[in-house]
């Protein structure tokens, strides 16, 4: 229990170090790949959130979805790629294929589908090199270029204002 606090500890502060950059991003013309970052422990609705996305035009082999369980089991088989505590060490480095292969891959568009500060969840979303990064105003102010401020159970307002926020922004 202890040591868990420690390394949280750690990661926290590399993600502190790398927050201070700025964050470049520009939003292409037409979004078309997207990464969803989702915090499973707290968010139970993640087919209907995808099935949204859908609606609007993205289709589902352009969306990648990663998702976060705080108590991650090991003989557990999980319906999608899924990542928790262990799978980033002390150093703040990942330390899994498929979590690297989403963190370097470049998205039009990262979705930080979660409101509540978790420090391994804000650390995959900063290490992601997507070319512009969405997610709720409650989380960290310099983790994302654009903000949304609705609840996490109400997903169909989170996309629809994602949506009516894209197409202002073109």
């Amino acid at each position: 229990m202890f040591l868990n606090y420690i390394k949280e500890f750690f990661v926290k502060k590399s993600l502190n170090v790398n927050l201070n950059n700025e964050k470049s991003g520009v939003l292409a013309k037409n979004v078309q790949t997207i990464g969803l970052l989702i915090d499973e422990s707290t968010f139970e609705n993640s087919e209907a959130l995808i099935k949204e996305l859908t609606l609007h035009g993205i289709a589902l082999e352009n969306i990648k979805v990663l998702a976060y369980r705080e108590k991650f089991k090991e003989k557990e088989t999980y319906f999608r790629p899924t990542f928790g505590k262990k799978h980033i060490n002390w150093k703040g480095e990942v330390i899994e294929g498929y979590l690297n292969e989403f963190v370097n891959s470049e998205f039009d568009l990262l979705l930080s589908y979660y409101d509540v500060e978790n420090v391994f969840l804000m650390f995959i979303t900063n290490k992601s090199k997507a070319k512009f990064k969405i997610g709720f105003s409650a989380v960290d102010q310099n983790l994302n270029r654009l903000m949304i401020n609705t609840e996490l159970g109400n997903y169909k307002l989170f996309i629809s204002e994602l949506f009516r926020y894209l197409k202002n922004i073109k």
